[in-house]
């Protein structure tokens, strides 16, 4: 924006649409005036003066017709090339990073060097130096807070693909500011993923220990996982109490560092914080907390360069969901406050013949089911491991619907590997390239938990495939944001007792039953990590300590709001407690919306054949969000249907 100093952005501009109206007349008034001040608030004084900007202008702009659509054309092949190739390059990067150390072959502290390595680090500048990002800038509108709101119906693919063309090139932001984005969140996933707290010291209220002397769980995800597992045990809820607080402690920071360093030897009784009866030397602290306060003062430093998106929570929802923070929020209430949650919890409390308690929100069994412990035997009878899992990928498929053809196609495409931390799918940068599974497993196999993520990570990767091999046009592959992509990762798992050949016997309502209870469940801890990011933008002197003390009150005050009265008395914090705060921010909302939009395809589904309408639906291409779920089921998204059919079945 240097050259607008000596002559001003309304001077600049003005010039540049003088003429360019001159040549092509009124009727290109709107894109020229859109395409010159785009290009004008870029534009800096090392790009050149006044009449080289007006040259530039003249010179590259193009009227509607058939040489803007080979212009379309031509830039949607390029970034297709340029982003694809550099995405497989960075993911390959990522490997030794994202496989724990067993699996490839670690050598500590280079896999961070590699996975911080950015080939193309400065890729937006140079399309900014090398005028094509001002050409697509001229030619072609981004989205903007106004898509949201627009009316889409009818557009042509050629008419999406402009749009996706022009956002695909990002704010000019410093090389030096690209670089700590990248280090700030190569440090975060690595702290997250790395987060394995040692449980082989826990006791339960009875004193007694029942993991394994080596065994560590992922904060927050197989803490959850080992919770869940604990049902229909002899022992079970004493386990499930302390596990619980080990999770609390996770939280709030009181891990014992004897504990996470692997030196405890006395039994960890984690609701008194003991060790061997003793206080412990010291505790884990708030490094998690110092890793969002860094999260924030990043984006605080972004904000400038999205002036139509000037805070991370509005680049999260207008620039990368593309739907509402008010819409999303008020989705997320509606679920919470439905009366229909109070009769499913009763249904809860019935099955388990006690009163609730906090832990009792990751239970979402509302019919009759195998425990833990024969799921894992079925489990690991037939997939030993993730290579068994892997090769039996194309039988899997044909067992869910797909063709011989389709089931050969997309399993010969997908490679799976075990996780350092979470499971995760990552999708093919291009058609040529495959897709990749990780899911996580215990030594002694894949194990209920494991194969259940697998199907998660199973429902992503057949997204990501069929969005990149048969959608319409280059630069409409993916679909429309994450929660998207989630609906097919739960309707996915949600086929695994299927797969294993266990009779399902749900019907709609019980599905949606289920599904509403588990939307509910990560509802909470959504909007405390909203809530969280609102404080912070209102005290951004915050130190780690004060926000730690704002988010457990924040996840007190959700709590008592909106789960105390089923679900008892919290006193871990426990809707503060997933890791994907810390480690993808404001992710979390994905997952409500991901069960809300999953349950919206699977009642379209009832029917109809699950592969035939996974093809059709994923191969709709990164329209907008509502544009997506009209062609996908005929209407916006909505926790309405979901909420009647939980109703019918709970009543």
């Amino acid at each position: 924006m240097d050259a607008h100093t000596s002559v001003g952005l309304g001077v600049l501009v003005a010039r540049a649409r003088e003429e360019l109206l001159a040549l092509h007349g009124e009727g290109e008034r709107a894109r020229v005036e859109g395409g010159v001040r785009r290009v004008a608030e870029r534009w800096q004084a090392g790009d050149g003066d006044a009449d080289e900007f007006t040259r530039f202008c003249v010179g590259h702009y193009l009227p509607q017709g058939q040489a803007l659509e080979g212009l379309l054309d031509r830039f949607e092949r390029v970034l297709d090339v340029m982003g694809g190739h550099l995405h497989e390059i960075r993911r390959h990067l990522r490997i030794w990073a994202d496989l724990p150390a067993s699996e490839s072959k670690a050598l500590h502290p280079y896999d961070s060097l590699f996975a911080r390595l950015d080939p193309a680090s400065d890729y937006i500048e140079q399309m900014h130096k090398q005028r094509l990002a001002f050409a697509i800038l001229l030619n072609f509108e981004p989205p903007g807070p106004s898509l949201i709101a627009s009316e889409t119906s009818g557009w042509s693919s050629s008419r999406w693909a402009a749009l996706r063309v022009a956002g695909a090139i990002g704010p000019r932001i410093p090389a030096e500011l690209t670089d700590e984005t990248r280090h700030v969140y190569e440090k975060a996933r690595k702290f997250v993923a790395e987060f394995h707290i040692p449980v082989g010291a826990l006791v339960d209220s009875e004193g007694q220990r029942w993991m394994e002397p080596e065994k560590r769980l992922l904060a927050h995800w197989l803490l959850r996982e080992e919770i869940r597992s604990c049902y229909g045990e002899p022992s079970g809820l004493a386990r499930q109490r302390a596990l619980l607080a080990v999770m609390g402690r996770a939280i709030d920071g009181t891990i014992p560092s004897e504990i996470m360093a692997g030196r405890a030897t006395g039994d960890w009784d984690a609701v008194a914080n003991t060790l061997g009866g003793r206080l412990p030397e010291g505790f884990a602290g708030p490094q998690r907390y110092e890793t969002l306060i860094k999260h924030f003062h990043l984006a605080r430093k972004i904000d400038a360069y999205h002036p139509d998106h000037p805070t991370a929570i509005a680049r999260k929802f207008g620039l990368e969901r593309e739907m509402g923070e008010e819409q999303v929020e008020s989705l997320l209430v509606e679920l919470l406050e439905s009366p229909v949650r109070r009769r499913l919890a009763g249904i809860l409390r019935d099955r388990l013949g006690r009163p609730l308690e906090a832990h009792d929100i990751y239970f979402e069994q509302v019919g009759d089911d195998m425990d833990g412990t024969e799921l894992d035997a079925r489990v690991n009878e037939r997939f030993s491991d993730e290579d068994t899992f892997e090769n039996a990928l194309p039988a899997i498929l044909r067992g869910l619907g797909f063709s011989e053809k389709d089931a050969v196609f997309f399993g010969a495409r997908i490679r799976v590997e075990i996780a350092r931390g979470a499971g995760h799918a990552v999708r093919p940068g291009r058609p040529e390239y495959g897709a990749w599974l990780r899911t996580n497993r215990q030594p002694s196999g894949l194990g209920w938990a494991g194969f259940s993520t697998a199907m998660h990570e199973l429902g992503h990767n057949l997204e990501q495939l069929i969005s990149t091999h048969f959608v319409p046009r280059a630069a409409l592959r993916g679909v429309p944001n994450t929660a998207c992509t989630e609906a097919f990762a739960f309707l996915y798992q949600s086929q695994g007792r299927k797969v294993l050949g266990i009779e399902e016997g749900a019907t709609l309502g019980r599905h949606a039953a289920s599904t509403m209870l588990a939307a509910c469940q990560i509802a909470g801890p959504s909007l405390v990590e909203l809530y969280t990011w609102r404080w912070l933008y209102a005290n951004p002197g915050a130190d780690a300590a004060a926000l730690r003390d704002e988010m457990l009150r924040i996840a007190d005050h959700l709590w008592r709001r909106y789960y105390e009265e089923d679900f008892g008395t919290d006193r871990n914090h426990i809707l503060a407690a997933y890791q994907h705060m810390i480690a993808y921010p404001l992710y979390l909302p994905d997952y409500p919306l991901g069960h809300v939009i999953s349950f919206q395809i699977h009642a379209h589904m009832e029917g109809r054949d699950l592969a035939a309408e996974t093809l059709r639906i994923c191969s709709t291409g990164r329209v907008s969000p509502d544009a997506w779920m009209r062609a996908a089921v005929g209407g916006p998204v909505s926790a309405a249907p979901m909420i009647e059919a939980a109703g019918s079945f709970s009543s």
